[in-house]
């Protein structure tokens, strides 16, 4: 059995700290993870090692005993001996490696869900932490459902407020995902069966659609409700008269009574968005009216202006 150096698997000095080699772990876990690199084996060779040196060196027991073997084990490299001599019992999980015996921990399940198999950690690390002499200690190749997957889906504030569809691929799999009124940033959706394989015949896990809803220039949305502003004339805000009101519907007209003061919010019921779990029920669009004054005045407006001026003065 060959020894494994986990300082150099990760790239680091043996008198490396915990923030020295999460901060390595981190950079090889994205460099090899399997979502970038499909079907390439030698990167989940290697995601495998950088996992399993990562389970010792981040853990201070088994990195405290692996340093401990480590330099027994130079100490018998610099004897000369060939391997098959190294007393491998002194140091396996039935021997006296740790006192008191040590269990270990170990991500088995999250390794075998990325790339299947009974178990993701080599000989020597299960000789030393998890397995007894002469055997590899692995589970028995027992059917496991595989692991759920989230993935975020972007949409539109209109589409939120109408519905929509999305042709959704994983892993050779492609699905027309409809998606209702009413949905919200953080709202899932599932999809069966497109989550991970599951292990020994059994049935993959799901796919949940993270829904978020992408800012609008025109509306913003708080619960139910939307928000909105519209353009009101001058004319219109002094004397009363109608004006043209945006929704995610289209523009719709509201009467404006006279006297109407600039930031005047007018409340639309039932114009807001609709209620997910209730799609017959909406929220209301409150609309602020920003009273627009005339521009470039002619002569004749001006003097109108300056005889309401006189009358209120």
């Amino acid at each position: 059995m060959d020894y494994k150096d986990y300082y150099q698997i990760l790239g680091v000095s043996r008198g490396a700290d915990d923030k020295e080699i999460k901060k390595a772990y981190r950079r090889l876990a994205r460099q090899y993870h399997p979502d970038t690199n499909p079907n390439n084996k030698e990167a989940q060779e290697k995601i495998k090692e950088v996992n399993e040196a990562y389970q010792v060196l981040g853990d201070p027991e088994k990195r405290a005993k692996y340093d401990r073997f480590g330099r027994e084990w130079e100490r018998y490299q610099q004897g000369g001996d060939g391997a098959g001599g190294f007393d491998w019992s002194a140091w396996s999980r039935a021997g006296g490696g740790t006192p008191g015996g040590y269990t270990a921990y170990t991500n088995v399940e999250d390794l075998e869900d990325l790339f299947g198999g009974n178990g993701g950690f080599s000989d020597f690390f299960e000789t030393l932490f998890g397995g007894n002499v002469g055997g590899r200690g692995r589970r028995s190749a027992q059917p496991r459902r595989g692991q759920d997957i989230q993935q975020s889906l972007q949409i539109t504030l209109s589409e939120a407020y109408h519905g929509t569809t999305r042709q959704i691929s994983k892993d050779r799999q492609t699905q027309q995902v409809k998606i209702p009124a009413g949905v919200k940033t953080g709202s899932k959706i599932r999809l069966a069966g497109m989550g991970q394989p599951g292990w020994n015949g059994a049935e993959r896990g799901d796919l949940y659609l993270v829904i978020e809803v992408l800012p609008d220039e025109r509306f913003e949305l708080r619960g139910d409700d939307l928000y909105t502003e519209f353009d009101l004339p001058l004319y219109t805000a002094i004397l009363g008269g109608v004006a043209n009101v945006p929704t995610l519907d289209g523009p719709v007209n509201l009467n404006i009574p006279a006297e109407t003061q600039n930031g005047r919010r007018f409340r639309l019921r039932g114009k807001g968005m609709p209620k997910l779990k209730n799609p017959s029920e909406s929220g209301d669009l409150y609309a602020t009216a920003n009273v627009r004054l005339p521009e470039r005045l002619s002569d004749e407006e001006r003097q109108h202006f300056e005889a309401l001026q006189h009358l209120r003065s």
